[in-house]
């Protein structure tokens, strides 16, 4: 993710003499990290705790008035400078300003809301605890949320209408106890999630949790009946007490999946086995069986992202057959990546060369 190099401004609600909820950001880039921390009027530290109702919706409700709020100026370098305080500019001149998603044309700031379709992506501080209803309302185009190690409580609807999010990136290894449980449980739409501690080189896991559907019949006796159509509903409730729990989630895929999506299902398998977190010998052989089978559906996805790294992790694998690198040559050259398809040629090459010709023998005597 490239962090936002501008600077932002956040309007924050004080909820106590130490913590705060986060109502509304305004920059002008749409990728950005939040600081967990702000300084307060009295010069105490006001911790990140919440995420408002509609916090990054493009149409906010019910914010709070400019009296009981405070506005932030943070630099690029994550230094937070506090400029109102409760109506007042810091200095003590009194300053009126609107918190509708425009500002008035009378203010000089002119601050452009980092709200709807203009988000993209998104780090979250670790010390967020909770995510208000609706938070992401609307936000069409966010498609990488970041999050601390810390447990979290959703409110509802909060991911309506995310339709490009595809990555939930959690800053945590996958034995802790996190918030993947609370944000999975709030998308219905296929999502992958990562554990990625700050500072490691690369996940130490990667999950997929397909999309799902959920009926509801009323039986004539009044009771109400919930069925769900595809696995996704089942691979989300694969945790305890906020942890995940890979031998329940490697369980699911030998029961069946014809009615989850066999891209997002392909992916599933590869990133499993890409990232092998306490992944047994049986669930690896289930795994690799099914991407032997739909490596073209992985390679699709790779080559549409460029990403070469993806492929270099395919080919470590050796599920690719001489079937499976006459379909990766056709896509690459496809989708003109000479790079992917040159790795991929160096990749059949070194497994087919060593290939020792049968021995002649000559019985004449």
């Amino acid at each position: 993710m490239v962090v936002s190099e501008s600077t932002l401004t956040l309007d924050i609600l004080p909820l106590s003499a130490d913590t705060a909820r986060l109502v509304r950001v305004y920059g002008t880039e749409p990728c950005i990290a939040l600081p967990g921390a702000l300084p307060t009027p009295e010069g105490g530290s006001f911790a990140v705790t919440e995420l408002g109702d509609y916090c990054f919706s493009e149409k906010p409700r019910s914010l709070p008035g400019a009296d009981k709020t405070c506005r932030y100026e943070i630099t690029p370098d994550g230094t937070a400078r506090l400029t109102r305080a409760f109506g007042q500019s810091v200095g003590g001149t009194a300053r009126r300003y609107d918190f509708d998603f425009d500002a008035p044309a009378s203010d000089p700031d002119d601050l452009h809301p980092v709200c709807g379709n203009f988000l993209e992506e998104l780090i979250l501080p670790d010390t967020l605890q909770v995510i208000g209803s609706c938070a992401f309302y609307n936000c069409r185009r966010l498609r990488l949320l970041t999050v601390g190690a810390g447990n979290l409580t959703m409110g509802s609807d909060v991911f309506l209408n995310c339709f490009a999010l595809e990555t939930l990136r959690v800053q945590a290894g996958p034995a802790e106890a996190t918030g993947l449980f609370a944000l999975v449980n709030n998308i219905t739409e296929a999502v992958r999630a990562e554990f990625w501690p700050a500072g490691a080189a690369a996940p130490q896991a990667a999950l997929w949790y397909p999309a799902y559907w959920e009926d509801i019949e009323e039986t004539p006796a009044h009771i109400l009946l919930h069925t769900f159509s595809g696995q996704g509903y089942h691979y989300r409730q694969c945790f305890l007490d906020n942890k995940f729990l890979p031998a329940e989630y490697d369980a699911i895929f030998p029961q069946g999946h014809d009615a989850d999506d066999a891209n997002a299902m392909a992916m599933l398998c590869f990133d499993r086995l890409r990232y092998p977190w306490q992944l047994s010998d049986t669930a690896a052989g289930h795994y690799r069986a099914f991407l032997a089978a739909n490596t073209g559906r992985v390679l699709t996805r790779l080559l549409k992202a460029q990403d070469n790294e993806g492929i270099r992790a395919l080919i470590a694998l050796d599920v690719l057959g001489k079937d499976g690198f006459a379909e990766a040559a056709t896509l690459a050259a496809k989708a003109e990546n000479a790079s992917a398809a040159a790795l991929l040629a160096d990749a059949e090459h070194k497994k087919y060369a060593a290939e020792k010709k049968k021995d002649r023998y000559d019985f004449d005597f």
